[in-house]
C-alpha cells in the first residue's frame, strides 16, 4: 500500500478527534461507568484506527466504530482486573452484551448527559470548570492550569478528586428528571458563563483576556443551544457572543484597557452580533427571559449603538430594573448606578454607588471604587476621585487594569499642578 492513503486516513484520523472525540468519550463514559477508564478506551480506539484504517478503509460511520472499539478495549482491561473483583466481570459481560451501534440521537444525549454529571451541584464549583474544560471541552490539564494561573498538578488533583466523588458518591450519569431540569441547568450555564468571564476579564495576571478559554465557553454554549434550546440557554449565548464581539476594541496594541466609551466599534465584530441578537429575539421570544436573557439584551443595546453618547440609557436602566426583579444582586446594582450617571447625571450616580459602598458589601469589590473614582472625577471632586482610585489599585489583580488605574491617577496629578 502506498504511503498517500495512509497520510490521507490519519488526516482523517486526526480531523474525527478534534470533532467528534467529546461525542466518542461521553457515549464510552455512560457505557463504562468510568471516566479514566473510558479516556484510555477512547485512546485506545482512535490508535487502533491508525492502525486498520489504512487497510480496511474509513467506515461509514467512523463514531459508531469508535464507540464500538473502545467498548471492546475496555472489555480487554476489565477482563484483565477481573481477577480481582468479580464484579468486573458483570460489567465486561454486560458491555459485551450490548449493541455495538449507537443512533446519532443517543450519542447527542451522551453529551448532555456529560455536561450535566460535570456540573453536578454536589461538586465544587472550581471542580465543576475544570472537569467541564477536561471533559466536555477536551482542553488538557496543561492548557486549564496555563487559562487559570494555576499549576498542572494542582488542577489534576482537582479534577481526579471530581472524578472520584462522582465515583464514590454514586453520582449517576444521566439527565436530571424535568422536575430537576431548570435548577440543574442554572448550574451548567454558571459553569459555561464563568469560563467564559476567565477569558473575556482574566481575574488576575499579566493579559486583559484569555480567549482561548472564551471561545471554549462560546462553542459549550452552541452545543447547549443544540442540544437544549431553551430561553436562558439563547440567553446565555447571546450574551458571550455580544460580549466577544467588543473583543479586538477592548486593549490597544500594548495591551492596555480601552474603556466601553473609548473604544473604537468600528473594530466590533459585526457577524457576532448579528448572530447575538438574533438569539436575544429567541431568548424573549417566550415572554419569560431570565437572567442571562436580560443581560444579553443590555448588552445588545450598547452594541446597536454608534456612539456612548447616543446609547438607549433609559433602555438599559430599564432592563436593569427588570434584571433586579428577577435576580437581585449587589454587582448589577452597580451597573444599574452606572447607567444611571449617563442617563441623570454622574451625581446621580455618585449618590447610588455611595449607597451600595455603604450598604451593599461592596467595599472589597475594585470596581465599585473604580466607578466611584469616575463619577467623582467627572464631576470635578479630583480628591475624592484620587481617593477611589487609590482604593481601586489596592484590589486591582490584573497587570492591565492596574496601568489603567496608574494612568487616571497620574492625570490627576497633572491637574493638581496646573491649579
Amino acid at each position: 500500500m502506498s504511503a498517500e492513503p495512509s497520510r490521507q486516513v490519519r488526516e482523517s484520523v486526526e480531523e474525527l478527534y478534534r470533532q467528534e472525540g467529546a461525542r466518542v468519550l461521553s457515549s464510552l463514559i455512560r457505557l463504562i461507568g468510568d471516566f479514566d477508564l473510558a479516556e484510555d478506551a477512547m485512546q485506545e480506539a482512535f490508535s487502533a484506527a491508525l492502525q486498520q484504517w489504512p487497510s480496511v478503509g474509513i467506515p461509514a460511520n467512523p463514531r459508531a466504530w469508535l464507540i464500538s472499539a473502545g467498548r471492546f478495549k475496555a472489555i480487554d482491561v476489565i477482563r484483565r482486573r477481573a481477577r480481582l473483583n468479580e464484579r468486573l466481570e458483570v460489567l465486561a459481560a454486560r458491555l459485551e452484551s450490548e449493541a455495538a451501534e449507537m443512533t446519532d440521537a443517543g450519542i447527542e444525549d451522551d453529551r448532555l448527559r456529560l455536561i450535566f454529571t460535570c456540573c453536578h451541584p454536589a461538586l465544587p464549583e472550581e471542580a465543576q470548570v475544570a472537569l467541564t474544560l477536561r471533559e466536555v471541552c477536551g482542553l488538557t490539564t496543561e492548557e486549564i492550569a496555563r487559562a487559570f494561573l494555576s499549576s498542572a498538578p494542582a488542577i489534576a488533583q482537582r479534577i481526579v478528586r471530581a472524578k472520584a466523588k462522582i465515583r464514590d458518591d454514586k453520582i449517576p450519569y444521566e439527565l436530571p428528571d424535568p422536575s430537576e431540569l431548570s435548577e440543574r441547568l442554572q448550574s451548567v450555564l454558571r459553569v459555561s458563563y464563568l469560563v467564559f468571564n476567565e477569558g473575556y476579564y482574566a481575574s488576575s495576571g499579566y493579559s486583559l483576556t484569555r480567549q482561548p478559554l472564551s471561545l471554549e465557553a462560546i462553542r459549550l454554549g452552541r452545543l447547549l443551544v443544540e442540544l437544549l434550546p431553551e430561553s436562558e440557554v439563547f440567553g446565555l449565548l447571546a450574551l458571550m457572543l455580544l460580549q466577544e464581539s467588543r473583543r479586538a476594541a477592548r486593549t490597544s496594541p500594548s495591551g492596555d484597557l480601552i474603556l466601553l466609551d473609548e473604544q473604537d466599534r468600528s473594530r466590533w465584530n459585526e457577524n457576532l452580533i448579528a448572530e447575538g441578537l438574533d438569539l436575544v429575539q429567541k431568548a424573549f421570544a417566550s415572554n419569560r427571559p431570565g437572567p442571562y436573557g436580560f443581560q444579553a439584551a443590555i448588552v445588545a443595546v450598547h452594541a446597536v449603538s454608534p456612539t456612548s453618547e447616543k446609547t438607549d440609557w433609559a433602555r438599559i436602566v430599564s432592563l436593569y430594573d427588570r434584571l433586579l426583579e428577577i435576580h437581585p444582586s449587589s454587582v448589577v446594582e452597580l451597573n444599574r448606578a452606572v447607567a444611571v450617571a449617563m442617563r441623570d447625571g454622574a451625581a446621580q450616580g455618585l449618590v447610588l454607588v455611595d449607597e451600595l459602598l455603604a450598604n451593599r458589601g461592596l467595599s472589597g469589590y475594585g470596581l465599585a471604587h473604580s466607578a466611584r473614582a469616575d463619577l467623582c472625577r467627572r464631576l470635578g471632586q479630583n480628591e475624592e476621585a484620587e481617593r477611589s482610585y487609590r482604593r481601586a489599585l489596592e484590589l486591582a489583580t490584573q497587570e492591565p487594569e492596574k496601568r489603567f488605574l496608574q494612568r487616571r491617577l497620574d492625570e490627576l496629578s497633572v491637574a493638581k499642578t496646573r491649579i
